[in-house]
Order: C-alpha cells, then sequence, then structure tokens
C-alpha cells in the first residue's frame, strides 16, 4: 500500500536518532544525537521514514555488550523492528517503490529503527496489513517471525498440545495465537504471572496457568510441546513434555536435547502470515504502557527490562 511520496529533495542529510558509543546500561550509555548523518541506501536496501519501531531483548542486551562480536562500529543506532514509509530504493530493488507502507526487520549492521530515517534490505521487508496502524505493525516482525519460525521447526502439526512457558510476553502472545490459527494445535496451555492471566485467555490459550502459585510439571497432562519463550531451559520442561515430545527455546544457550531456535531475518514468513493478520486471526499484543513517545526511548526500554511487559513494547509516534 502506497501513502504519499517524500520528495528526495526533503530527505535531510543528517537525522535526529539514539545512539551509544559505548556499552552500559542503557539508561547510562544511550544518548539522542540531533545530528546523525544519514546512512547511505546500498543498491538491495529502501531508505524509510521511520513512523514506529519496537523494543526487544536483544535490544538492551547488546547496548550492554553481550554481543559484541557482531556489533556495528561506534556510534550504535539500535532497534530491529520498523514500520514506516519507503521514500528511496536501490537500483536492485524490484518489490518496493517510494510511497510504500512496509514493516520488517532492519539488519543488525546498519543503523537501526530508533531514528527517523533507516536503511532496510528489501528481503527483510513486507508491505504493511492496510487494517494495521503503523504502532501496531512495528510490534511485529521480530516476534512474528520467532514465534511462526520455531514453531515449524519444531514441526508442530493440527491435532497437538503445546505448552508455552511465558506466553504473556512478545514472542509468548503471538507463539499461543500462531499455534492455535495456523498450526492447528488441539489445546495450547500458556504460563504467566498473575496479572497476565487474562491476557493469556484473551490471545486463545485453552488453559492459563499462574507460575507464580502453581508448578506446571507438576500438571497431571504432558504436552507434545514445550515451548521455552521465557526463563532458561531446565528439567522443569522436560518433566512437561511428552516421552516422545520436543522442548523448543528461544533462549541460548538452550540444553539438548532441547532445539534451540535463533531467527534468520526472513520476509517469507511475514507474506505468509499477512491473510491471517489482515483478517483478524492474528491480532498484535501492545502491551498497555504502549506506545511510548520517542523521547521516552530509555523508558521504554528501561520498562521492558524489567519483565513486567504484557506484549510488545513499541515507539510511536517518530517524528
Amino acid at each position: 500500500m502506497a501513502a504519499a511520496s517524500i520528495p528526495t529533495s526533503t530527505i535531510p542529510s543528517h537525522v535526529k536518532a539514539w545512539v551509544y558509543s559505548e556499552h552500559g546500561k542503557p539508561k547510562d550509555v544511550l544518548k539522542f544525537d540531533t545530528n546523525l548523518p544519514l546512512t547511505e541506501v546500498k543498491l538491495d536496501q529502501v531508505l524509510i521514514k521511520v513512523i514506529a519501531a519496537a523494543i526487544n531483548p536483544i535490544d538492551f542486551a547488546k547496548i550492554q555488550g553481550h554481543y559484541k562480536e557482531s556489533d556495528s562500529p561506534f556510534p550504535i543506532v539500535p532497534g530491529y523492528d520498523v514500520a514506516g514509509v519507503v521514500v528511496k530504493v536501490g537500483t536492485e530493488v524490484k518489490k518496493f517503490k517510494e510511497g510504500d507502507e512496509v514493516y520488517g526487520i532492519v539488519e543488525g549492521k546498519d543503523v537501526g529503527s530508533l531514528a527517523e530515517y533507516t536503511t532496510a534490505e528489501e528481503k527483510g521487508l513486507a508491505y504493511k496489513p492496510p487494517n494495521l496502524s503503523f504502532a501496531e505493525a512495528a510490534s511485529l516482525p521480530l516476534a512474528i517471525e520467532t514465534a511462526y519460525g520455531s514453531l515449524e521447526k519444531i514441526g508442530l502439526s493440527a491435532g497437538q498440545s503445546i505448552l508455552v512457558l511465558g506466553g504473556g510476553g512478545g514472542v509468548g502472545t503471538l507463539v499461543v495465537q500462531i499455534a492455535k490459527q495456523v498450526f492447528g494445535a488441539s489445546k495450547v496451555a500458556a504460563t504467566a504471572s498473575t496479572g497476565k492471566l487474562e491476557l493469556l485467555r484473551k490471545v486463545g490459550a485453552d488453559l492459563a496457568i499462574d507460575y507464580t502459585k502453581e508448578n506446571f510439571e507438576d500438571l497431571p497432562e504432558k504436552f507434545d510441546v514445550v515451548y521455552v519463550g521465557a526463563g532458561q531451559t531446565d528439567n522443569r520442561a522436560f518433566k512437561a513434555v511428552k516421552e516422545a515430545g520436543k522442548v523448543v527455546t528461544i533462549i541460548p544457550p538452550g540444553v539438548p536435547p532441547a532445539i534451540l531456535f535463533i531467527l534468520t531475518s526472513d520476509r517469507a514468513f511475514l507474506d505468509k502470515l499477512g491473510p491471517y493478520l489482515e483478517s483478524g486471526k492474528l491480532k498484535p499484543i501492545l502491551d498497555p504502557k504502549s506506545p511510548f513517545p520517542f523521547s521516552q526511548t530509555v523508558e521504554a526500554i528501561s520498562y521492558l527490562e524489567t519483565g513486567r511487559a504484557a506484549g510488545k513494547v513499541v515507539i510511536h509516534p517518530i517524528p
């Protein structure tokens, strides 16, 4: 879908962005830069006027220095999830044109999405579903691709049961929905804290388990798949799975025989799930405190760090 195109002559040479020039706590090292040079658009990339972005745990983990081996040179603009409007296209780009409303994932070695403008490879983007706001769309890419890709990898099939540990988080709320709506799971159970139980039911969990009051591993029922979306994989997950079942985790390093899923950005997932989003079978879940304005990005990251977010933490509008 296309929006009004921004004339190339009005694209600034410098932009506002959140950056860090050393590793540490986000509240200490993340600074607002009002004069960051605009990144150059590569042949297979588009330039996006960012309208909304989302925060993920990997963002504060990278700021803290946990992924130094994959870092870009300082200063670094964080952020993977983006939704916005294409304002310029590289010469090798085939799918998109100026004015297209898109969402997707910004590559880790480029300027991140917490900026007025950013670049992204064509292969990491999809058209924004027209029924979703930019804030809703920005909440999805990393989480929905992780949720779908991991369930596909584990081989979840129609009629199977699944237990989702951490069902109230950004990924968990989508795993619950996708397991039922896309893969046809016969029963979806999920764990969360007391305050998130109603959210679990809202997104379609058949059994909402309060982990502050119940031990999921003591349930008499065992599951075909146990999905570790929060915390570390430990013996409790293996106690909850059927003898021939599988445990999948998105939390490194993973403990064999659990299967560790690491996302490689794939627009095919977004394209495949587009009809489910447009029909309303899959719904973005934003934390009630979202969206945070661009000026409160540090506060948004600090909030996500508490582990109390229910759904995704989104930054919008980005002026």
